[in-house]
């Protein structure tokens, strides 16, 4: 399974930042990448809300998506952290506990569906590195950038590692390289590993001690005159982007890497959706 992906577009990004989901459908058409539709896909869902209550109801909400991924003959991908860490996990504890996927599919049957694990979990930005490749981005690099950019890799992209093997836990490199093969810089900072502040239920059950920990990484981005924050995640974008409109003095704009690549791609700022960001985006 490769070369094509359901998209799976989680529920942040279609609410709040559609300029998310479009800029990656019009990079991945550029890259001559097939996403394909995953018609009635439902939340990824959470593992802090609904795992918390039942984990067989967790992982049958997200058997479903990956059955419907798996009747299309494509693995899955995702744009966001929080959708990739919950349908990982969860496809990882129906691989290797036949138990667990006996009772999914007892669950599944009763909707007409049937998971039998054929279907990898994929994120966006280790489909770009992995799958298409470093050079062939730097190909299609119209319009290189000259920016100082922070990274934010945010909670669950690489971790936990034992299971994703996709880069060194504690100095991971892999968003660094993918946002320097766009000509601009990665520059480090305090805390780089930090959550953004929203995640684990912070944001929504105790806003100010959210509000905190965005603080405390935006003053470190403030040090080394970050130009602009760049994520892979939706919540994390949401935390970044609205929060400075409660935070006095900061003004970062925060840009998902796909709206990155669509600016040193060479896509209209229409394709971007910048205009739908809280922390304007005048660059």
């Amino acid at each position: 399974m490769s070369g094509r992906y359901a998209f799976f577009l989680g529920c942040v990004a279609p609410l709040r930042y559609p300029g998310i989901e479009l800029a990656t459908r019009e990079i991945f058409k550029s890259l001559g990448v097939e996403l394909v539709e995953l018609e009635g896909a439902g939340c990824c869902p959470a593992p802090g809300v609904i795992r918390s209550f039942d984990q067989t109801t967790w992982l049958a909400l997200a058997a479903r998506n990956l059955a419907l991924a798996e009747q299309k003959k494509t693995d899955i991908m995702t744009i966001c952290n929080g959708c990739y860490g919950s349908m990982f996990e969860a496809n990882h504890i129906m691989q290797h506990h036949p138990e667990e996927m006996k009772k999914v599919n007892d669950v599944l049957s009763k909707v007409g569906l049937k998971y039998n694990g054929a279907v990898k979990v994929r994120h966006f930005a280790e489909v770009l590195y992995k799958d298409i490749g470093m050079e062939k981005i730097k190909a299609h690099v119209k319009n290189p950038l000259n920016y100082n950019i922070a990274v934010h890799y945010g909670c669950h992209f690489v971790k936990p590692t034992r299971v994703k093997h996709l880069d060194d836990p504690e100095r991971p490199r892999i968003l660094d390289e993918l946002v320097e093969a766009t000509g601009a810089k990665s520059i480090n900072y305090k805390d780089k590993l930090m959550c953004c502040g929203a995640g684990g239920g912070v944001r929504s059950r105790d806003n100010k001690t959210a509000l905190r920990m965005t603080e405390e990484k935006l003053k470190n981005l403030k040090k080394v005159n970050a130009q602009m924050i760049v994520d892979v995640c939706p919540f994390c974008h949401l935390q970044y982007d609205a929060s400075q409109n409660d935070l006095p003095g900061y003004n970062i704009p925060v840009i998902h890497l796909s709206q990155l690549y669509g600016m040193a791609f060479g896509l209209p700022r229409d394709k971007l959706g910048l205009e739908a960001h809280v922390t304007k985006v005048n660059l």
